[in-house]
């Protein structure tokens, strides 16, 4: 298969019309219809099922539709990691999430531009779940993510720290006060529904709660009494005076880790995690040192997957 016919696939996977497909291609119709029937017979399935009223996918197309993300996603970053590799100053982009892991960044920063050989460090400020994909697509060489909220499935890993999970609710509120909270307790507060984050192709899933794109527009709904939310207590040092943060004992543990592809050879983002991991050392005990980060009962048996093979 070539990059141009998954290119022509995705589109019409996506827009389930051939016609708006086409336009987004800059392309006609017919020529379209005719690539992907030929996709067809080659691969020796149907891909989608066409009728006078609707396109759908077949699950052979829901399975192609997954796998050509993935392939011209790596087409992508393949090309991006090269035009970097060849700059006439190469250094190493460090994609993490606005608002989260402030004093982390600037930690390691420091700590990294005194290591004999550091390079430059371009800092990509995203929203959240954006620096998973510039990661995997080859906008970003290195990350810091969030488990669970982002997955490192298909990537290396280093876990650095966890921490436990508190409800943000309005100053004021009834439950304010309490000392603690289950989740149970937080979906019934059906007066401060969560909030709903976009996915990746950014429609947002359905709910009662308002949809939000950062954290700045979801504390601000949240002082306005509109929304509640639970996020990793590192978030605290954002709140103003008009919230209030109750630990939820039940909320699983978030997890930052250092994520990087897994193929890279670059030495500077192997130092990169040898710094980070150095600074954090993993506690095998969990947040708080209970062994039990997530209120299952059990140990945290995730571990990072080494460090980047630092050869050029």
């Amino acid at each position: 298969m070539e990059t141009r016919e998954l290119r022509y696939f995705v589109a019409v996977a996506e827009e389930l019309h051939f016609g708006r497909a086409a336009q987004r291609l800059a392309m006609a119709q017919p020529p379209l219809s005719r690539a992907i029937q030929q996709l067809e017979r080659r691969l020796g399935v149907e891909l989608l099922h066409r009728s006078a009223r609707r396109v759908a996918l077949t699950e052979a197309g829901s399975v192609l539709l997954r796998e050509a993300r993935a392939a011209l996603d790596a087409v992508e970053a393949a090309e991006r990691r090269t035009r970097r590799a060849a700059a006439e100053r190469p250094g190493v982009v460090l994609a993490t999430k606005a608002g989260a892991s402030t004093a982390l960044v600037s930690k390691l920063l420091d700590a990294y531009a005194a290591e004999p050989g550091a390079v430059a460090v371009e800092v990509m400020l995203c929203g959240p779940g954006e620096q998973e994909r510039m990661l995997r697509d080859g906008r970003a060489d290195v990350a810091l993510l969030q488990r669970p909220f982002d997955t490192t499935a298909g990537l290396d890993s280093e876990d650095l720290h966890s921490e436990r999970q508190v409800v943000v609710l309005p100053a004021g509120h009834p439950l304010a006060g309490r000392p603690r909270l289950s989740m149970a307790e937080v979906t019934a507060l059906t007066d401060l529904p969560l909030p709903r984050w976009p996915r990746r192709d950014g429609s947002c899933p359905d709910g009662p709660g308002p949809q939000v794109r950062d954290h700045t527009q979801l504390f601000q709904l949240i002082a306005l009494g509109r929304a509640c939310a639970v996020v990793p207590e590192s978030l605290r040092t954002h709140l103003r005076d008009e919230h209030a943060a109750v630990p939820v004992a039940d909320a699983p543990a978030v997890t930052t880790v250092i994520a990087w592809p897994p193929h890279s050879r670059s030495l500077a983002v192997a130092d990169l995690v040898r710094t980070a991991a150095r600074l954090c050392p993993t506690d095998p005990r969990g947040p708080g040192g209970t062994g039990d980060p997530d209120g299952s009962g059990e140990p945290d048996g995730s571990g990072g997957r080494g460090e980047p093979r630092s050869r050029h």
